[in-house]
């Protein structure tokens, strides 16, 4: 198997399968071996449910940055297609425009990054419209063969461009939907052990649902979300002609919102996220007592299925029954507070099991807004010393195209 190596970084293991080569490069979680007749994952132990292209589960933009990765339920905004594309339609304002940058694994490397480009139009009938560009860039690698030869210098990269719709079903109900095309280069063609590699495409859709409704709340207004989006409903992925294909990070983001008006000039919200993989979890396997070249599954079920299978299947297929179920369950808590809906702060954290990638972080962040333009930061602040997330920050810079024209009918009402 050939090496990469990263420019001022060590040496690592290049797999041309896009799931390894992510989770070799992030470092925060372990690919235990399928064939194994240990029943220590039973235990608690490491069982890392592992895709192709996972750079889609990442948060490409600051505000959710900065509120624990928290975005389903949040109010409307220009990022929605991301989250929740049915939001699209609950926007204050009839269009927008955001370009957000981040570089990624600051602590390992520094030619990483994740650049993300979006926005939406309304139309009439409380419809509208939106489109997003996503582009996740592993900086320069060397290939070398098994004797440290150099073959090349490559960038790999992947991308995903979206088009999405929502529409108002009711005052308090918008559904949505985005659809996706999905291209993953690591290798440039490059040959691994005497197979050609290629790029892998896929393509996808996300299916999405959001509710809000305005209360009275202890004498203050108040407004009560919920949002469900079923993300990355797509075909499997192969880097080879006839290589194993790989499921892509279909996922269901679930959760409630709530968003106070304290009084004329601060608002205050608060969200929590609850993310699971809708994809197989590895099962536990042991040696054929007939065969010793073959193995059965133990434990689990089998992860070689078809997508729809593969979704049904991945409430109940995990080898450690229930409890297991529930730690593929991460959960992200933010909140967010405005002053006169110009200045913001934001916190949060997210959460995720150590037997399923162990990411544990606290998330701070800020915005500002001044007639059309506007700024978001968010800082991610990991739990655990010297995790490689450490030192990620995320910019985003927003542009609503008719805040002026929305100024002046204010002041003409007046």
């Amino acid at each position: 198997m050939p090496t990469y190596k990263i420019e001022e970084s060590s040496i690592m293991k290049l797999n041309f399968k896009a799931q390894l080569v992510f989770t070799i490069l992030l470092g925060i979680s372990q690919i235990g071996s399928a064939q194994t007749s240990s029943q220590t994952n039973l235990l608690g132990q490491i069982n890392t449910i592992t895709t192709a292209v996972p750079f889609l589960g990442i948060s490409p933009e600051a505000r959710a940055g900065g509120m624990g990765d928290v975005g389903v339920s949040s109010s409307a905004d220009i990022n929605s297609i991301h989250w929740n594309p049915a939001k699209l339609a609950f926007n204050e304002k009839k269009s927008g425009f955001a370009v957000s940058y981040t570089p990624w694994l600051k602590a390992l490397v520094n030619d990483m990054f994740i650049a993300y480009v979006t926005g939406y139009s309304k139309l009439k009938g409380n419809q509208a419209i939106g489109g997003s560009l996503r582009y996740f860039s592993l900086g320069n690698i060397t290939f070398t063969d098994n004797n440290g030869n150099t073959i090349r210098d490559f960038k790999p990269n992947e991308f995903a461009f979206d088009i999405a719709y929502s529409r108002k079903l009711s005052d308090n109900f918008s559904g949505g939907m985005a659809l996706r095309y999905i291209h993953s280069n690591l290798t440039g063609g490059t040959a691994v052990e005497g197979t050609d590699s290629k790029a892998g495409n896929s393509v996808a859709a996300d299916v999405s649902g959001f509710y809000q409704k305005e209360i009275e709340l202890g004498g203050m207004d108040a407004l009560v979300t919920a949002g469900i989006n079923i993300s990355n409903i797509g075909s499997k992925i192969s880097y080879t002609e006839t290589g194993t294909k790989n499921f892509i990070p279909t996922n269901l983001r679930i959760g409630p919102g709530l968003k106070l008006k304290l009084n004329e000039y601060n608002d205050l919200s608060f969200g929590l996220d609850f993310n699971k993989l809708l994809v197989p979890t590895p099962p536990i396997y042991t040696q054929d007592s007939t065969n010793s070249s073959n193995s059965v599954i133990l434990y689990g079920k089998d992860p070689d299925v078809g997508i729809a299978q593969g979704i049904f299947q991945s409430f109940s297929d995990a080898p450690g029954g229930a409890k297991e179920e529930l730690r593929e369950v991460n959960i992200g808590f933010g909140m967010e507070y405005w002053y006169d809906k110009q200045f913001a702060f934001r916190a949060g954290y997210f959460y995720e099991d150590k037997t399923k990638g162990n990411r544990k972080y606290f998330t701070l962040g800020a915005g500002l807004k001044y007639n059309v333009f506007g700024l978001d930061l968010a800082y991610l602040i990991p739990t655990d010393q010297r995790n490689p997330l450490e030192n990620t920050l995320h910019f985003t810079l927003t542009f609503d195209f008719d805040a002026n024209s929305v100024s002046k009918s204010n002041e003409d009402t007046e």
